[in-house]
């Protein structure tokens, strides 16, 4: 990506999350009667970033399945609303099948570097497992889906936790848990494959600390490639097949490490599609979307 279009980029995604900003702006996009938690704290202090929502559907009964959506935004900016604003028909979708949602926040790497988020994401999905008879979870049915940085942190999630997790991911105060199914849009899966990754400056290098080309090992750490293993859950992967700012090299890479695992997995290539859009919010994506929850939750 040229440093015209990263600029142009960071300010769609500041405006983005100034658009998205106010007290849920999203739950008029919801079925009627769902039911709406909001602005939970998951990590008992005042960090506006360690917020979550929960949506029940208006048939909810008790030991529903679970969604977890984690959302993009470079790792830098976006909140838990805006994914949900462009998916909305999908989003919608998932919570007539019977589903909850819950939508979460965590801390940007302008706020704390790596591990800083997959702390934060696995602090909210504990929040979840805690409380999962208060909102009538079923711990055994719960899937994660993310987009762009959210689709990192939703596979590395995912595919630590049965890989030896590594300590520094998971706070004190987390359990141990799995999911069954992850949906990866265009999610980063190798940091060394950004064009940028010699640049310290860049969204991936803000994460880490560092250049991903001068320090590999921290690259290595916070890639989701690093931990497929034959004991991972089911992927769906989804990425446009010309997106400039992911490149889709990176699904087929984490495609095909799950392949050469035994995972099951399927990459679904966007043909035309730019990174983030409606593109993605259309009928024979969010069949694909609802099949695979279906399968892998019912």
């Amino acid at each position: 990506m040229s440093k015209i279009h990263y600029r142009i980029f960071i300010l769609f995604l500041i405006l983005v999350t100034q658009g998205f900003s106010q007290t849920n702006p999203v739950i008029d996009i919801f079925p009627e009667g769902t039911m709406l938690h909001g602005n939970i704290n998951y990590n008992n202090d005042t960090l506006q970033n360690h917020l979550l929502d929960i949506y029940l559907p208006s048939i909810a009964k008790r030991k529903i399945p679970l969604v977890i959506f984690v959302h993009g935004g470079g790792w830098l900016v976006n909140d838990k609303y805006a994914d949900i604003g462009y998916m909305k028909k999908t989003v919608a979708a998932i919570l007539d099948k019977g589903y909850a949602l819950a939508s979460i926040d965590y801390r940007f790497a302008n706020q704390a570097i790596f591990p800083a988020q997959i702390q934060d994401c696995n602090q909210a999905v504990s929040y979840l497992y805690d409380h999962a008879d208060q909102y009538g979870f079923d711990t055994d049915r719960i899937a994660v889906m993310g987009f762009s940085a959210g689709g990192h942190l939703a596979s590395l999630m995912a595919l630590s936790i049965n890989n030896d997790v590594p300590d520094f991911f998971m706070p004190e105060t987390t359990k141990s848990f799995d999911f069954k199914a992850v949906v990866d849009f265009y999610g980063p899966a190798e940091l060394i494959l950004f064009p940028r990754a010699d640049d310290p400056k860049s969204p991936e290098g803000l994460l880490i600390g560092a250049a991903p080309l001068t320090r590999p090992d921290l690259a290595k750490a916070a890639s989701p490639v690093t931990y497929v293993d034959k004991n991972d859950p089911p992927f769906l992967i989804i990425h446009g097949e010309k997106d400039e700012m992911v490149s889709p090299k990176n699904s087929q890479l984490l495609s095909a490490w799950l392949t050469v695992e035994g995972v099951e997995n399927e990459l679904v290539i966007v043909k035309d599609a730019p990174h983030y859009g409606e593109m993605f919010d259309v009928d024979e994506i969010r069949t694909k979307v609802l099949d695979f929850l279906g399968k892998h939750l019912n």
